[in-house]
């Protein structure tokens, strides 16, 4: 994760980096081209700060969400390159006011690169929170429930590591990286001890701790945009380390630039392959799969030095069939695709999938003063496109009849800043409203109740526009473009929002009827 120490370093580098997409070729919401190889990024999603292992025949994921929930996500793949949601480990945080936007928030903090570890027939999942500490998450089967314990004190970027001697260590920092040996009940046995300080550059972090052919590594990154990943080792796990490059992609014309920040893992057949994550734009940070050789004892990544963008799948045994992660959502189940999660807590008191069949209902939760401190959005990641011609489009058709005076409900594209197109209701009457980062950009009177909402939004041009219909087939283009960033204020890739929230009083809903992604 990078370090908030960091942030302006890494937001520079955005800037630079973001320019260097308008070359790319579109890419289908799979990187499965069905001839036996795949095409970077793996994943084309937000998935950042990714931890990777194996068990048995099955691949899983571990990333980062920090805010929404259920968060804390799990995936699994079959052969690392088709995946799949597992579940979300965290349904939602109820040490903080802040995690219900009561009087604070928790934008850029909440959960952070996490570490997964399969151990004597246990899954283990921890992680970080720059104001809670640790978390302790336990699980005998992944898609099942999950115990959860809060640690006395926080391991920031941490990896959990068992020995083979029963001992279990944790390392963590930021620059300056630590081991911390641990007891069974997770707490630390004596003090940290500092094993390695980064002088490459500043920034060395993201360390998971891995033990082969008598050697332990902690395998490592300088983030940024532009960051690289290493590799440290020591015969013994107090040190002294030796470090070593494991990739540095400085093309500024490969997709994989500044890769890193990830996991290895060992195929079935024997392979060796790494699952890292790029920087790549506004719409997020996204994992990338990159084959590694062992030379010397060190794991070397990539092709000849250079990250690949296009190549054979894992050998895992056999084949498996494509799959696609879900994106549009008709709301015709009682539950919510794990493709969702909420901005914050939610008050799960204020929405329905029930009360309509086919429709989810979103009810006022309390008074907000702006989009950004309202309960019970739901947000989605972006699926990320790269030709300067592509965009991502996102339409629902939402049912506004039973708004109350002072409601304001539609279509977000959230980040900060955030744009969104929506209706308000002002008394008896209402209007399309477009408002960009809190100012209302252009209102339009209407007196239909059923609207459609569309919104289109370009990774590689970093732009978001909004139109609205009436008949879901004629769209007319609204306000103005929103210019999208990644800033670290928020810490996420611009995510899709459906809400509804209220400036006056509690009471009005609406219904989304669908949610559609092309």
């Amino acid at each position: 994760m990078h370090s908030i120490k960091n942030k302006n370093k890494l937001a520079l580098c955005l800037l630079v980096v973001l320019s260097a997409f308008n070359f790319l070729s579109a890419q289908n919401i799979n990187s499965d081209n069905g001839n036996g190889t795949y095409t970077n990024p793996v994943i084309p999603f937000d998935f950042p700060d990714v931890d990777v292992i194996r068990v048995g025949d099955t691949y899983y994921m571990l990333s980062t969400t920090m805010f929404v929930f259920p968060g804390v996500p799990l995936l699994k793949s079959k052969d690392l390159v088709n995946w799949e949601y597992c579940t979300n480990i965290i349904k939602r945080m109820d040490y903080s006011p802040c995690y219900n936007l009561d009087g604070c928030n928790r934008y850029a903090h909440g959960q952070w690169a996490g570490t997964l570890n399969y151990h004597e027939d246990k899954f283990y999942v921890m992680f970080n929170t720059l104001n809670e500490g640790a978390f302790l998450c336990t699980a005998t089967d992944p898609e099942g429930e999950w115990e959860i314990k809060r640690l006395d004190r926080g391991f920031h970027d941490c990896g959990l590591f068992f020995d083979e001697d029963g001992k279990i260590y944790v390392a963590h920092g930021y620059n300056k990286i630590y081991i911390t040996e641990l007891d069974t009940n997770f707490k630390a046995v004596g003090e940290d001890k500092l094993v390695y300080t980064g002088d490459l550059r500043p920034g060395l972090e993201g360390s998971h701790v891995y033990k082969l052919n008598g050697y332990y590594y902690l395998y490592s990154t300088y983030g940024g945009a532009d960051g690289f990943q290493v590799a440290l080792r020591s015969k013994n796990i107090w040190g002294p380390y030796e470090q070593k490059i494991v990739l540095n992609e400085t093309d500024r014309k490969n997709v994989n630039f500044g890769i890193h920040q990830g996991a290895l893992v060992q195929t079935q057949t024997g392979e060796w392959w790494t699952m890292l994550f790029i920087d790549i734009g506004p719409l997020g940070r996204v994992p990338s799969l990159q084959p590694v050789k062992w030379v010397d004892n060190w794991p070397v990544a990539g092709i000849d030095g250079k990250a690949v963008t296009t190549y054979k799948k894992p050998n895992v045994g056999k084949t498996y069939p494509i799959q696609s992660l879900p994106v549009s959502d008709e709301f015709n189940t009682e539950k919510l695709g794990m493709q969702w999660a909420w901005n914050h807590n939610p008050d799960d008191e204020k929405w329905s999938l029930k009360v309509k069949k086919g429709f989810l209902r979103l009810k006022t939760v309390k008074t907000a003063p702006n989009f950004l401190s309202a309960l019970n959005t739901l947000t989605q990641r972006s699926f990320i496109k790269y030709d300067q011609n592509s965009t991502t489009n996102a339409v629902t058709k939402v049912i506004t009849d039973n708004m109350k005076d002072g409601d304001i409900a539609g279509l977000c594209v959230f980040q900060d800043p955030y744009a969104y197109i929506g209706v308000q209701q002002n008394g008896r009457e209402k209007a399309i409203i477009m408002v960009n980062n809190g100012k209302v950009i252009a209102t339009v009177p209407i007196k239909t109740s059923v609207v459609y909402l569309r919104t289109s939004v370009s990774n590689s041009t970093q732009k978001a526009t909004f139109e609205y219909s009436f008949d879901n087939k004629k769209f007319i283009r609204f306000g103005e473009e929103l210019t999208m960033k990644f800033s670290l204020k928020i810490f996420t890739g611009n995510k899709f929002c459906l809400f509804n929230y209220t400036t006056k009083a509690v009471g009005g809903y609406v219904d989304f009827d669908w949610f559609r992604v092309d």
